[in-house]
């Protein structure tokens, strides 16, 4: 019997990737040296905003996406955190509501004009305050309008309803601090990884963790859920220190599906799926290149479909929404690298070669729109439903109705559960009390060199005092 090799038949098996010109690019921008492992960087059909590295507080861009080219040092920025900026996050139902966290311990929504910012930005639409750290998360339910999730350094993730402007609900099941949330499609059930080597399928309305998974051979770091397949991928390292990937069935975390090693570089790996075409992109902080695959519901699940290649590493990078695609140009992905030795923003168009120049719609099924399902006393009161879907043939010009308003409230005491979060402050980490005992003993040896300066001066003062009363002119 002759052997005969195996083909795949996918019509995704020659999508390549294709950087953006020069002149598309965005130019001169001092992006973040920031070392959390966030992107820095979110994109919406008509925005993109970059975390930029600021003294005195922490700032971001945000640029009309026709405004390419180089831009000027003193363009206009959102600037009102007092620490560093940590994570930034379109809403996905206004184009022109961005919600950002900080090292300030604060959550803000900032509305941009219309045309992008005129003048530097200090005022917030809504400050939130409930985390007793530093905030290093922020995720919008990808259903729900108005419903926001934070997660911070206290280990805890709040549930902020903006129609209210408060916390309505708090996940406290993590022992450590939280590396990554994903989102089933419904928004139902939310998977987190935590630096406590732990996997987790969370009920985000009751906190109860339905699964959870010890990962000692795969330490976990990014987590995503795979559409409506019942699927989570997570990237880590594995026992010995190379990259890997595994799959995991949602409902049974004690193995998982498969395991594949990547490489043996450092770098994080960060995982992007599209439900639309069922293909995987993983991408390495520090990288230059891309590599993408398809996701099948049979054995071996993963296949190897091709990699862009750039000599130019990556610090992080933003994601286009489906309804900003050019699908005349077949274009099926599109991912904004931030540069960060180069002080450059670069589009990178994932696209399907196809010699028709018609609408494509084997590659364009309907896909989640800009209208929400839910409304979020719907959703906090248990309703589950599907994202509404949109036609990119007919709709992805359509601009969503939604206008955001601001609550108007008064500061008080936060409590969620029973507990007030401002004032139950856990207990700090080691590296926290090592700060604080230097910061101390530079305050006490700063107050030993005053005391020290003074004692000097009395001496002398009393010196000449002595010198002047016995001077002949007293005698």
């Amino acid at each position: 019997m002759s052997w005969r090799p195996q083909y795949r038949s996918s019509k995704f098996r020659n999508v390549y990737g294709k950087a953006a010109s020069r002149e598309h690019c965005f130019d001169g921008i001092p992006i973040t040296k920031n070392v959390h492992d966030n992107h820095f960087c979110a994109v919406n059909a008509r925005f993109l905003a970059i975390v930029t590295e600021s003294a005195g507080g922490g700032s971001f861009l945000v640029i009309p996406l026709e405004q390419t080219g180089r831009i000027e040092p003193n363009y206009p920025k959102v600037c009102g955190h007092q620490g560093n900026v940590l994570d930034i996050k379109w809403n996905p139902f206004i184009e022109n509501i961005i919600a950002s966290c900080s090292e300030d311990t604060s959550v803000r929504i900032w509305e941009i004009p219309e045309g992008g910012l005129k003048r530097n930005m200090t005022e917030a639409v809504l400050e939130l305050y409930g985390h007793s750290r530093r905030v290093g998360l922020v995720e919008w339910h990808p259903t729900t309008n108005n419903i926001l999730f934070s997660a911070g350094y206290d280990y805890k993730v709040l549930i902020w309803n903006l129609e209210v402007g408060e916390p309505v609900k708090m996940i406290d099941c993590h022992t450590d601090v939280i590396l990554c949330l994903s989102f089933n499609t419904d928004g139902s059930l939310m998977a987190t990884t935590c630096k406590d080597k732990r996997l987790r399928v969370v009920e985000p309305r009751s906190g109860r963790v339905l699964q959870e998974a010890s990962c000692k051979n795969h330490r976990v770091n990014r987590v995503v859920f795979l559409g409506s397949t019942k699927r989570l991928l997570t990237t880590g390292v594995s026992r010995w220190n190379t990259r890997q990937i595994a799959l995991w069935d949602q409902e049974d975390l004690s193995m998982p599906l498969i395991e594949e090693e990547i490489d043996g570089l450092s770098g994080l790996l960060f995982p992007f799926y599209d439900a639309d075409t069922h293909m995987l992109y993983l991408a390495g902080k520090g990288d230059g290149n891309i590599r993408y695959y398809e996701i099948g519901s049979e054995k071996p699940y993963l296949s190897y479909l091709m990699e862009f290649r750039s000599p130019a590493p990556q610090k992080g990078l933003g994601v286009m929404p489906k309804h900003g695609l050019d699908v005349s140009a077949c274009e099926v992905f599109r991912f904004y690298k931030l540069i960060t030795l180069k002080g450059l923003i670069e589009p990178i168009s994932m696209i399907v070669p196809r010699r028709s120049e018609t609408y494509q719609e084997d590659i364009y099924p309907m896909t989640p729109g800009t209208e929400p399902a839910l409304t979020p006393d719907e959703w906090l009161s248990g309703v589950n439903r599907d994202p509404i879907l949109m036609s990119l043939k007919e709709g992805y010009k359509r601009n969503s109705k939604i206008v955001f308003k601001a609550p108007v409230r008064e500061k008080k005491s936060v409590v969620v559960n029973g507990i007030d979060l401002l004032e139950n402050v856990p207990p700090r980490t080691e590296n926290e009390l090592l700060r604080m005992f230097f910061r101390q003993q530079d305050e006490i040896r700063r107050l030993k060199d005053e005391l020290s300066q003074k004692d000097i001066r009395i001496r002398q003062l009393q010196l000449e005092l002595k010198n002047f009363r016995n001077s002949p002119k007293n005698n």
